[in-house]
């Protein structure tokens, strides 16, 4: 008896000594776990929360490598973002690049990186050297041409013409931006060797300035944010480009006024130049991607609202954008090309590229002064050249 009594009160210890949590770890009466299946499910947690919103973030962002503020790329990719991202449906983030050749690189090798601005000699140039394969056209597309990038050579004492700059010490901008790329086409087609050297703008008019070097090169959409800001100081001017027969595959010929750089054209004066169209170019993705998609979702928010791309306060540059413009050996972004072909109306409506022949035409004369003939052959093949660009 003694036993059993000494066995239970070891038993009760026992139990007393147990944590308070294990009775909760007991089976409940029926009656209680029907209580407790029927509670709500818990509320997400900050984290769960977290991880939702990242993942709808990403569905619909793309990215835009543009340049930097001595060009335009970097205004055009900003306007994209303030007409179009609209915080949920799509996000467009601009992205600050060094333009031309690096953003051509980036979109073909950057992760995250959708599109890019560049200039449109570029595939000339890379189907030439073969550097990034022979298939650089079924690897990089356009969605559309832009503007039109001129060029700016502002040079010292003593410089009167382009040719003047043949073993000179010549400011090509920064290593990697699209004047840099194009400086070295022009010159190398006009036949100017020159001591490149690479700076910004600013550092680039000051040298200028004091000697030296020979000139500094910038290819912008007129008026750029650099060239706004130079005046001309004694012996400096302003450079004019002749349209040449070497120039006529990638170039174009236009004209720099007083009214697009008042601290260096006097009034009433012009400065003949080239030009060169710039690009919204993409990877091209295969159709059943989820990059694809992005892309495609964008085009169809770009070009949908595109006519709100040409008013106030929009950079005055996205007037010379014909959406349906086509690109000498390019080829379109099939999303590119389907929007364009359902609504081949709209765009029959929409304001072509202005072209004003007398420009052509004082070009060609400056180009061949004692050859009417060859006079005319430049004007005809640039006015058929513009008159693709319409269609």
């Amino acid at each position: 008896m003694r036993s059993i009594t000494c066995l239970a009160a070891i038993c009760c210890a026992a139990l007393s000594a147990l944590p308070a949590g294990v009775a909760a770890q007991q089976p409940a009466p029926a009656a209680q776990q029907i209580a407790q299946a029927k509670r709500p499910l818990p509320a997400p947690t900050s984290a769960s929360r977290h991880a939702a919103l990242t993942e709808k973030l990403n569905q619909n962002t793309v990215t835009v490598i543009s340049g930097n503020p001595n060009g335009t790329y970097l205004y055009l990719a900003y306007d994209m973002s303030a007409v179009l991202d609209d915080g949920n449906d799509l996000r467009v983030l601009p992205v600050v690049g060094k333009g031309g050749y690096q953003n051509v690189m980036d979109v073909l090798h950057l992760k995250g990186v959708d599109l890019c601005i560049t200039q449109a000699n570029i595939m000339t140039y890379l189907k030439k050297t073969g550097e990034f394969g022979t298939n650089i056209d079924a690897r990089l597309a356009y969605i559309a041409r832009l503007n039109n990038e001129d060029m700016h050579i502002l040079a010292g004492p003593g410089i009167t013409s382009v040719q003047d700059l043949n073993g000179k010490k010549v400011n090509f901008s920064d290593v990697g931006s699209g004047t840099q790329f194009s400086t070295r086409l022009i010159f190398e087609l006009l036949g100017i060797k020159a001591q490149e050297l690479n700076m910004g703008q600013a550092d680039g008019y000051q040298k200028v300035k004091s000697g030296e070097i020979a000139a500094t090169v910038l290819i912008a959409g007129k008026p750029t944010g650099s060239f706004s800001k130079f005046k001309l100081e004694p012996g400096m001017t302003l450079l004019p480009v002749a349209y040449t027969e070497a120039l006529e595959q990638d170039y174009l010929p236009t004209k720099l006024t007083h009214e697009d750089y008042p601290g260096l054209i006097p009034k009433g004066s012009t400065v003949d130049t080239i030009a060169i169209p710039s690009v919204l170019a993409v990877y091209n993705w295969p159709r059943d991607t989820d990059r694809y998609r992005r892309v495609a979702q964008f085009i169809e928010a770009f070009f949908t609202r595109f006519p709100e791309f040409q008013k106030p306060p929009r950079h005055v540059k996205w007037k010379e954008t014909n959406l349906a413009a086509t690109l000498k050996g390019w080829k379109r972004f099939p999303a590119a090309d389907e929007w364009l072909a359902k609504n081949s109306a709209k765009q029959a409506s929409a304001q072509p590229v202005a072209i004003d022949p007398a420009i052509v035409r004082a070009q060609a004369a400056k180009t061949a002064p004692n050859d009417p003939a060859e006079q005319e052959r430049l004007f005809q093949q640039f006015m058929e050249w513009a008159k693709a660009q319409k269609r």
